[in-house]
């Protein structure tokens, strides 16, 4: 063997950039189950970036490698992924062809202060549509333009800001919140000790404990109580720096601000007193400032978080694992459209989807509110998250995980959350005119003490900065908000617009659609009357391929009675009167009675008043009537109370349907509703809510394709989930349940969270008002300021709570 024909040793590749790796550099990570060889540490921190941020589907679905740079840091390097399109489809919605939606987790978010900065420096950027913070839920909702700006690039600005977004994932949110909660506990127990520590200290130079002539013991003692503040400045009050240089960077204004402010001066003059040996110190307060802030921000930050995880805690519901119709385990997250997958009795749902095979009972209570569970057999539509009774079914997949109606439940609540209603703007905008009258005020009082009382001076400006801190008024409306809005999807209505809560408080005139809202919309065919020489089954058969190009209750009741395959051309629907149709050069029409005659006067054969009072669908066949139908359809079980209820509360109850005079009236007197309006048209539905006085406050309630411009033009609208998309689309509440009563549930939440509101922003206005004179004229120990601001921010928040209950 010659030495040229040892083969030599395969090269090694980057697995990050492919690069070669030469034989001194020796970093591994592991990357989907395998150690991966990296050429440099460059490449070992962006891939350590991917892995810990749970991206690692870039490199099993990337085309090529990642090109090397030693430009951009690491950090941002890492947030240059999201602009793949394939990491995208996972967080991503597309509201069109180019402006995109996001849930952004946004880290370091305390208070209305930081919201309204981000909020401020984004709308700057050319491209984005919209971007709304939540404080309560610490998540951000994107809405931008991707052909004008990347997504790394506004992700990029808010982490020069100083805080830290990602896609919002539940799992990595509550890692982040339970990361974040440990934190605090190391920052809050350091604290803790050293406070009692210092107290005892304090006690001892406070009380004469000690010879007065003896100054090299208490200046001893005070080093000792300057070692254990020290960290408890430097580490543990770090939060509250962090904040107000944020502010500070942007030239705005949060409630961070005055606090750090107080710690950072007391601190300073401690130590000066210290070195020089004369003068007060407070490190006694710098360490109790810091422990009640600190357990303060952790009591509240628990609280905000059983508040904003109820709706989040929908997507927990469903499943992490679902079986295929192959018997194969797959990740449920990567079921596709058209996957068929089987489950099992008591098994959770793992996607929307359609049965194909099969009978059984769902528990829909996570959705509707409502516990009793449904029959479902094949051809009907189940959900994911929901819960398989008894039966062995099998699904055909119908939606990704991303476009369920789970995850839009989700994305709606959280939408109206960011929405803010006009009380909450106004909070925030005197909370940051409150901060900048604190620092004046602050300001001036140490002015005042420093000429009149020096050694007084300083206590007395810490305290007043403490004492006032507008955390209470900045929490006091939109942890209620969080709380209703929650506690309205446990009821089974599906806020989509911020108002909502606003609004309801307000209504004192509901308007009500009869078919399919105040009735069951189960129209069953009671009679069908046939003028002519066509037999009964034909007449079926041509309203049922009439009724095809329907979406109405009356068009489901046809659909047994359809041929195999569709008969008529140039189908025409005419909402709100009926529809009309071509086959063999013959047009046919099927609806009201005005409409099917071609307005004639003319009465079919062997008919006269009774008749038409009787049948309210007509069918026509080149203008010529030829049969009649009666219908029935049965009234809800609570449609009664809900009108009861509304009366009793003082409102006007109209009934407002397209069906004829006759059944409107016979549902009307039923259901004691005084007002009616009957044969009404789209049109002249939206005109009718056009001329209601100015003074009434609308509410309306429909599901119908003509019931959606007066579901938009009301000033508040529901739409029930068996209703028509576009009645879905219109309105500002869904109401996913077929129970009417959680209408009235409803309104008395909206009128307690405007109570709850108004006594939190009562509260935190009135104790800022009566202590803040009283810390003035030094009648409030620093000590007792800080304990009082805590409590404040906690009695908000708790009082928020009740609305969960």
């Amino acid at each position: 063997m010659t030495l040229n024909s040892i083969t030599p040793p395969p090269i090694q590749r980057c697995y990050h950039c492919d690069e070669p790796i030469s034989q001194e550099c020796q970093f591994h990570l592991e990357i989907l189950g395998e150690s991966r060889h990296l050429c440099c540490a460059g490449c070992e921190a962006v891939a350590r970036l991917i892995v810990d941020n749970n991206l690692t589907n870039y490199y099993e679905h990337r085309t090529q490698t990642a090109q090397k740079s030693n430009i951009i840091p690491p950090n941002l390097q890492a947030l240059q992924l999201y602009d793949h399109q394939d990491i995208q489809d996972d967080f991503v919605i597309e509201n069109d062809q180019q402006h995109k939606q996001i849930s952004l987790s946004v880290d370091g978010v305390s208070c209305a202060a930081c919201a309204w900065l981000i909020e401020k420096q984004l709308k700057k950027q050319a491209g984005v549509i919209t971007i709304e913070v939540n404080i309560t839920t610490h998540r951000a909702l994107l809405v931008w333009d991707a052909a004008t700006v990347k997504l790394s690039d506004l992700l990029i600005i808010i982490h020069q800001l100083g805080y830290q977004a990602a896609p919002f994932e539940v799992d990595s949110q509550e890692q982040n919140y339970q990361q974040t909660m440990r934190h605090y506990l190391y920052k809050l127990g350091i604290a803790g000790i050293a406070t009692m520590q210092i107290m005892m200290i304090a006690i001892a130079l406070y009380f004469d404990v000690l010879d007065k002539h003896d100054n090299s013991f208490q200046n001893y003692l005070r080093w000792i109580s300057l070692l254990i503040a020290t960290p408890v400045l430097l580490y543990s009050a770090l939060p509250f720096y962090r904040n107000a240089w944020r502010n500070i960077k942007t030239l705005s204004l949060g409630m961070d601000v005055p606090v750090s402010i107080a710690l950072l001066f007391a601190y300073s003059a401690s130590l000066y007193a210290t070195i020089t040996e004369q003068g007060e110190v407070f490190f006694e307060s710098i360490s109790m400032f810091t422990f009640f802030l600190l357990l303060g921000r952790f009591f509240e930050m628990r609280a905000r978080r059983h508040a904003a995880a109820i709706s989040a805690n929908l997507l927990k519901l469903i499943p992490t694992m679902a079986t295929l119709i192959s018997g194969k385990k797959v990740a449920a997250k990567t079921l596709k459209k058209s996957d068929v997958v089987t489950i099992l009795p008591g098994e959770c749902l793992p996607a929307d989807g359609i049965i194909v095979k099969g009978r059984t009972t769902i528990n829909e209570s996570m959705l509707t509110g409502e516990s009793v569970a449904v029959q479902r057999t094949e051809n009907d539509t189940v959900f994911a998250g929901t819960i398989n009774v008894d039966g062995n079914i099998s699904v055909r997949v119908m939606h990704d995980r991303k476009d369920s109606l789970i995850s839009n439940i989700v994305r709606l609540q959280d939408h109206a959350l960011y929405s803010k209603p006009q009380i909450a703007l106004i909070a925030d905008t005197v909370a940051r005119y409150f901060v900048a009258a604190i620092l004046v005020i602050a300001l001036s009082t140490w002015l005042y003490w420093y000429i009149y009382r020096p050694q007084d001076a300083l206590w007395i400006t810490l305290a007043v900065l403490v004492a006032t801190c507008p955390c209470a008024l900045s929490l006091a409306t939109p942890t209620a908000i969080t709380c209703s809005t929650s506690s309205l999807g446990r009821l089974g209505l599906l806020v989509r617009r911020g108002h909502v809560l606003e609004t309801l408080c307000k209504v004192n005139h509901v308007i009500l659609d009869k078919t399919g809202t105040l009735t069951e919309g189960n129209v069953q065919l009671v009679t069908t009357k046939v003028f002519g020489q066509h037999s009964t089954a034909d007449i079926l058969m041509y309203a049922a391929e009439l009724e095809r190009y329907a979406n109405h209750p009356i068009a489901k009741m046809f659909i047994p009675y359809q041929a195999k395959t569709a008969l008529f051309d140039k189908v025409e629907n005419v909402i709100g009167h009926g529809l009309s149709g071509t086959i063999n050069q013959q047009q046919w029409r099927i609806g009201k009675y005005e409409f099917v005659s071609h307005n004639q006067s003319t009465h079919p054969p062997a008919t006269n008043n009774q008749h038409l009072n009787d049948y309210s669908i007509w069918l026509s066949c080149n203008k010529r009537i030829i049969a009649a139908f009666k219908i029935e359809d049965p009234i809800r079980k609570d449609s009664k109370q809900l009108v009861n209820a509304l009366k009793q509360q003082g409102m006007k109850v109209t009934m407002l349907t397209g069906d004829c005079s006759v059944n409107a009236q016979r549902v009307a007197q039923q259901l004691d509703i005084d007002h009616l309006q009957a044969n009404m048209t789209p049109i002249s539905k939206l005109n009718y809510l056009q001329k209601i006085p100015s003074t009434d406050i609308s509410l309306m309630i429909g599901d119908g394709v003509n019931d959606a411009p007066v579901l938009a033009g009301a000033h508040l609208s529901i739409a029930l989930s068996g209703g028509t998309d576009i009645a879905k689309s219109s309105a500002d509440i869904v109401l996913l349940g077929d129970r009417l009563l959680p209408i009235i549930a409803a309104r008395q939440l909206a009128l307690r969270t405007r109570n709850i509101i108004h006594e939190n922003l009562v509260w935190a206005l009135g104790y800022n008002l009566i202590i803040l004179p009283l810390a003035i004229i030094g009648l409030v120990a620093p000590y007792i300021a800080v304990i009082g601001m805590s409590t404040s921010s906690i009695i908000v928040v708790s009082n928020s709570l009740r609305l969960l209950k």
